[in-house]
């Protein structure tokens, strides 16, 4: 994929426009007749361990709060049960809605028959709320069209379109309980499996499946420890050209290894290094020259469309959606507003990141 800065920019104009049409803040005067912006509103984020979970948390509730809406938000601390016992109290102090980004995409299906009885809707934020009929609406990013960047950017930047390589690439996915990872793993090897085919790719330990890709939790730690094992085990006399990785945390962990492994020298650089999220310490990261690329997914704009959703069923109205078939949580097609993401480096972090507001220059410095 071939982008120019000058596409990078109308990429980003696409989601401010996108979201502007779909999904932008409601006003505070209920214009509907059909409800009042009253009560409380039940947020429940996975974990406070990554910088875009507080970040959404404190975005969603933000909006809500500036519609008047009061709100409990709670972090889970990427521990399924907290999560449960979380959703629970706010079920029985009597929230009138509840947004929900699941630390483990099935494991809610009792709690939520409890709101439903309660006559409480349910939006599942960035994660889909698998197994149960009782999730209303979800808001999330075109999840498959993550990997799809990812990895056109790794083709990109190798030149295997071009017919260079081989070239060696290994591949990391997501937590194998959150239904979004599968979705970027198969959006990255629709682009990747030609080539891997061809032998222009190769994947020297042979670790091609979701399942040997796959890290719990999205944890750097593992996924660091995992690319120890790979250099130690595949790369004693080759040499690693990319790898895939779907996350910045994991991201970071992997250029760890990279880097112990002797990697980031002039002789011997960093491969490159894919991400996502744009979390700071990224960033600050592509700026240096160390991971590659990251994708950015503005969570101003996803806690917006939240906000939409919940706002409309309140006030008498039908939330905005502009996806009612691919989201299928093994009961129901969910629907969905999908928002676009952005690939970032180097060459377009000022002008995505910054021009946008996302973050300042001395953020960044």
């Amino acid at each position: 994929m071939r982008k120019s800065l000058g596409r990078m920019v109308g990429a980003l104009a696409v989601v401010t426009a996108l979201t502007s049409a779909g999904c932008g803040r409601p006003d505070t005067t209920d214009a509907t007749g059909g409800g009042e912006r009253t009560g409380t509103v039940g947020i429940a984020m996975p974990t406070k361990s990554s910088e875009r979970w507080v970040a959404d948390g404190d975005n969603i509730a933000a909006q809500f709060q500036n519609l008047g809406y009061q709100t409990d938000l709670q972090y889970g601390d990427d521990v399924v049960q907290n999560q449960v016992s979380q959703i629970e109290n706010m079920i029985t102090k009597g929230v009138k809605a509840l947004v929900i980004a699941p630390i483990d995409s099935s494991s809610l299906t009792d709690i939520l028959q409890r709101a439903a009885d309660a006559d409480i809707p349910v939006v599942s934020y960035d994660r889909l709320i698998r197994g149960t009929e009782n999730v209303d609406y979800y808001a999330t990013f075109d999840n498959f069209k993550v990997g799809v960047l990812q990895a056109d950017y790794i083709v990109d930047k190798l030149g295997v379109a071009d017919g260079k390589g081989p070239f060696n690439i290994e591949l990391f996915a997501g937590s194998p309980d959150d239904n979004n990872a599968t979705f970027f793993f198969n959006g990255a090897l629709s682009v990747l499996q030609p080539y891997l085919d061809s032998g222009k790719l190769v994947v020297r330990s042979g670790q091609t499946s979701f399942g040997q890709s796959a890290t719990l939790r999205w944890d750097g730690g593992l996924a660091q420890s995992r690319m120890d094992n790979l250099l130690s085990r595949a790369y004693t006399s080759e040499r690693v050209d990319a790898v895939l990785s779907p996350y910045d945390g994991m991201s970071l962990g992997i250029i760890s290894a990279l880097k112990s492994a002797g990697y980031g020298t002039p002789t011997n650089p960093l491969p490159i290094v894919t991400g996502q999220d744009a979390e700071l310490a990224s960033v600050k990261s592509i700026i240096a020259g160390e991971q590659t690329q990251t994708v950015f997914k503005d969570t101003r704009e996803l806690a917006n469309a939240a906000v939409q959703m919940v706002d409309s069923l309140m006030t008498g109205a039908t939330p905005e959606v502009n996806d009612t078939t691919t989201y299928d949580n093994g009961v129901k097609v969910v629907p969905s507003f999908l928002l676009n993401p952005v690939s970032v480096d180097r060459g377009n972090y000022e002008t995505v990141l910054v021009g946008s507001g996302y973050y300042t220059p001395a953020q960044l410095a």
